[in-house]
């Protein structure tokens, strides 16, 4: 295998966002670990996309979760990078053509955190206070526990939304315990909400790396970074997403956690307005966490009305 040097490095690609830099700054750190190789053994190439321009729409009026990588993928096929480092939550179900989503690195805190400047928590909020979030999943999740609360659209990288917090647009709004991690932000007031009172989305936490099929250099170097246990709960928790065709603009969680040979899968879908949730559990083996997946949602599909999933059509 001919390894990346200085005058041929590996293309990176990320999104220009703070976070997505930490989190190609953190693949390009265990490449580099594993191979013994210099930073200027990779170059880290900053794509604009389209969920990048456009901040003043819902995600769901300009197209759902491509939006965050569709011109990354061009690139991709292209040649003009050699890999896409991607957040798993941002993720559609199925590739294009030619990618394939091979390798995931260790998983941070998977949870939601409630963020407000005062430090108070989600129990605390006043009637009827207003509340940012982009997530249809954290509205219809946050108004079946408080539909008294007001939800103000919060689009944004983290930094903005801490902006909009303190020009007053909301009084509080929520980010993924991982991201606050990843990018250090100890000053931010935040409590993390335990799963078993807000499901995260699914891959939440999650770094996933894409390449071009059929390229056995990427493939090699891939491998030597990637986390099987992140895999083995990817892989039930996307496959539940994927049999629920699930979207931005589906009000979806789910989460796997395995504990020696048995994997346990959560999984929730929500109405919108947050004024019914279906959800299930589930233990299967760890190979097996795939087909339970697929299993999962097919139940709560059968469960639910005709009228709703009407969001999806």
């Amino acid at each position: 295998m001919t390894l990346p040097s200085l005058d041929a490095p590996l293309k990176i690609g990320t999104r220009g966002s703070p976070l997505a830099l930490a989190q190609a700054y953190e693949t390009r750190q265990r490449l580099m670990t594993a191979f013994d190789l210099p930073e200027g053994a990779f170059e880290i190439v900053v794509i604009k996309t389209t969920g990048d321009r456009i901040l003043d729409r819902p995600l769901k009026e300009i197209g759902g979760k491509g939006l965050f990588t569709r011109e990354i993928e061009d690139d991709l096929l292209s040649g003009a990078i050699d890999i896409a480092v991607h957040s798993m939550k941002d993720m559609p179900v199925a590739q294009p053509d030619g990618l394939a989503l091979t390798t995931y690195l260790p998983r941070e805190d998977v949870r939601d955190a409630f963020v407000s400047l005062d430090g108070g928590k989600l129990a605390d909020l006043r009637e009827g206070a207003v509340v940012g979030t982009s997530s249809l999943r954290r509205k219809a999740q946050l108004l079946n526990y408080r539909p008294d609360l007001e939800i103000v659209e919060f689009r944004g990288n983290v930094q903005t939304r801490l902006k909009k917090l303190k020009d007053g647009v909301a009084e509080a709004t929520f980010l993924a315990m991982a991201g606050l991690n990843r990018l250090a932000m100890d000053e931010v007031p935040r409590t993390a909400i335990e799963v078993e009172e807000m499901l995260p989305a699914v891959a939440q936490g999650c770094i996933g790396i894409e390449q071009r099929l059929g390229d056995d250099r990427v493939s090699e170097m891939l491998s030597a970074i990637n986390d099987t246990l992140s895999t083995q709960r990817l892989a039930a928790e996307r496959a539940f997403l994927g049999a629920l065709d699930g979207s931005c603009e589906t009000p979806i969680g789910g989460l796997a956690t395995i504990d020696g040979d048995t994997l346990t899968l959560r999984g929730e879908i929500l109405r919108v307005d947050g004024s019914e949730v279906l959800s299930d559990e589930q233990t299967c083996s760890v190979a097996d966490g795939a087909k339970l997946g697929v299993e999962m949602a097919r139940k709560l599909r059968s469960q639910a009305d005709d009228d709703f999933f009407s969001w999806l059509n």
